[in-house]
């Protein structure tokens, strides 16, 4: 089964992170679809907007796979999989929207912020909640949440794990919009309308003269990463994630 979905409106293109069964849990498998998509679609010089969203009501993206990362060490840390996926889409040449119901935490979380529009529903929840698991928010989440939302916030939900509703997302700047969980796709979809009405040149080149506003990012990038790979290895990262491993297994009452 595909765990991306592509679907073409026009100059729009729909993509559908597809493992509802799991929440659209973050795997490997579905890094590498979505890169090898999206590398496709940059080829095509048509696609003026891109929406990313998330299979089934439940959820955008609710997190990276756990066991995929209590396996991975601290070399695969450093291969930043996932860090190299967001950077794909935060440079995408044209405006990428996230379409976000449900959960959008840890790894999804960092999806939608290097999106560069976000829509989400009223039932929407997001979260950085990586130090419960004894790592950090290294895709990026260090970098590009501060930047969004201010440094102040941003500390509050790293260092606090909290997960937040849509309204507090929308009032601190997190996310851009927020509907109805039933018109988040609509509105998305007008969204990129809007976009698609203007100077596809001008619109990319926009988005580029954007991203660039920002400096360092490459050394800021670097360092999560190499904390990242240190809490690799500690054993409270294992310990933690096997935990929580546990708590999924336990049957619910």
């Amino acid at each position: 089964m595909s765990t991306v979905l592509v679907e073409r409106d026009g100059r729009c293109a729909i993509l559908t992170l597809n493992r509802p069964e799991v929440r659209n849990a973050l795997n490997l498998a579905m890094v590498r679809e979505l890169s090898a998509v999206l590398t496709e679609l940059e080829s095509d010089g048509g696609v003026g907007a891109v929406i990313l969203t998330g299979a089934g009501e439940k959820a955008f993206v609710a997190g990276a796979d756990i066991e995929e990362l209590e396996a991975r060490d601290a070399i695969g840390s450093l291969a930043a999989i996932n860090g190299r996926l967001f950077r794909q889409i935060e440079t995408f040449p044209a405006p990428v929207i996230a379409a976000i119901r449900g959960f959008a935490l840890g790894g999804g979380c960092e999806m939608a912020l290097a999106c560069d529009l976000r829509v989400c529903g009223v039932g929407a929840k997001f979260g950085q909640p990586e130090v419960g698991l004894g790592i950090i928010p290294a895709a990026g989440g260090t970098q590009r949440l501060p930047r969004l939302i201010g440094l102040s916030h941003a500390k509050d939900l790293v260092l606090t794990g909290r997960i937040i509703d849509a309204e507090e997302a929308l009032r601190i700047g997190l996310v851009n919009r927020m509907v109805p969980d039933d018109r988040v796709l609509d509105e998305a979809r007008a969204l990129a309308e809007l976009i698609l009405e203007k100077g596809q040149l001008a619109v990319r080149l926009a988005k580029l003269s954007l991203n660039a506003s920002f400096t360092g990012f490459e050394t800021g990038q670097t360092l999560e990463s190499v904390a990242q790979a240190v809490l690799f290895e500690t054993p409270e990262k294992h310990r933690r994630m096997k935990e929580f491993l546990e708590r999924k297994k336990r049957p619910t009452s």
